[in-house]
């Protein structure tokens, strides 16, 4: 995971200030390649891409409290795939 990454989760669990204005906006896993959750469940993060004139391809979505997630994964090419974040 790019530091840019460790970041924005570092921002999440402090509950931001974030840089984006669509930062921990709902998430509606229509590509279903989340585990099913009840709607609302997932938020998105923006990851900042180095050098790209707008907000990228890279996010983090989290599941469950947006302070204290229970689940978070990392995307760099915009929900085509996830990686579980483990911490």
């Amino acid at each position: 995971m790019p530091a840019e990454a460790q970041r924005t989760l570092a921002l999440i669990r402090d509950g931001g200030p974030f840089p984006y204005e669509r930062d921990g906006v709902r998430f509606g896993n229509r590509e279903r390649l989340l585990p099913a959750q009840p709607r609302h469940y997932y938020r998105e993060y923006t990851v900042k891409t180095p050098g790209a004139a707008n907000r990228g391809a890279r996010r983090i979505v989290c599941g469950g409290p947006a302070k204290a997630p229970d689940v978070c994964y990392y995307t760099h090419d915009h929900y085509q795939s996830f990686s579980r974040i483990r911490e």
